[in-house]
């Protein structure tokens, strides 16, 4: 049986960062650190007062410590981390690209202030239920040991849930609309004869590749070999002499010279150190 630290060294990096971010979100709010609202998407501050910070805060927060914000870390934590095990294995850069497309379709959504929510990280973790539940629709789930039921409708499954908490169930709506997009575009179009013309871009693999965290096979970006390295340069040891690396074409010499040579059977001088051509007599 692995140990926390070993599981957690064991995620995979995309799905590992977002959980470790929603989970430090709401600590922050109850250590009293900022106010919810100063995060939420308020496309009225970010116009008016160029707050542009809400695009990107609101996806974090998942509300107080609950039975639903832990039902919403699960979802990272297996759901997630089974996508981007299996399904965008060797593929870190598009498994990121595919958040990034549900976030920027959340918001395109929410431009339409009856579709809008102040915190849209529920719509967001409901597309990655969504996706999971289309690429393994055959896949048997046990919802509490209590329901059985195939992958495909895992994402429903969890809408029903919703509603016999009492929770809202717009945020899991939007995020399946998302997930369906997603799918439509990156799946079932190209399945259907129509061009795959819905690729990661370019910077997204320049931000794995800096990042140097994960893999993405045939990427048109090659990873930085000096991510996560803290120092580069010279190093020196402790008595303060410095050390260089040698190369297999320049062969190990001794700097000492010997001032006694050695006299050969032919006649000649040889020296251990530096030759000098001595001048004959």
């Amino acid at each position: 049986m692995s140990t926390p630290l070993e599981y957690y060294q064991s995620i995979p990096p995309v799905s590992k960062t977002y959980g470790v971010a929603c989970l430090m979100t709401t600590f922050a709010f109850y250590l009293e650190l900022y106010n919810p609202r100063s995060i939420a998407l308020d496309y009225g501050l970010v116009i008016k007062r160029f707050q542009i910070w809400r695009l990107i805060t609101n996806f974090f927060f998942l509300g107080p410590f609950s039975f639903r914000f832990a039902l919403r870390l699960v979802i990272i934590a297996k759901y997630g981390v089974s996508l981007e095990r299996a399904t965008f294995d060797k593929r870190t850069a598009d498994y990121l690209w595919m958040l990034i497309f549900g976030a920027l379709s959340l918001l395109v959504i929410a431009v339409v202030p009856v579709l809008a929510t102040p915190w849209m990280g529920s719509s967001l973790v409901f597309m990655i239920v969504y996706i999971w539940g289309r690429e393994f629709p055959n896949a048997r789930i046990s919802i509490y040991g209590v329901v059985s039921l195939k992958g495909f409708y895992l994402p429903w499954a969890m809408l029903a849930l919703d509603l016999i908490l009492g929770n809202s169930i717009k945020p899991a709506i939007l995020g399946m609309v998302a997930g369906h997009l997603y799918y439509f575009l990156t799946v079932l179009h190209p399945l259907a004869g129509g061009k795959h013309i819905f690729k990661t871009p370019l910077w997204v693999h320049k931000i794995v590749a800096y990042w140097g965290q994960g893999t993405q096979m045939n990427s048109p970006v090659q990873r930085d070999p000096f991510a996560g390295v803290a120092f580069r340069g010279r190093s020196y040891r402790l008595n303060g002499t410095r050390t260089t690396t040698r190369t297999p074409q320049q062969p190990q010499t001794t700097t000492e010279e010997t001032e006694q040579p050695s006299t050969r059977a032919d006649g000649g001088v040889a020296f251990r150190g530096r030759s000098y051509r001595l001048n004959s007599c």
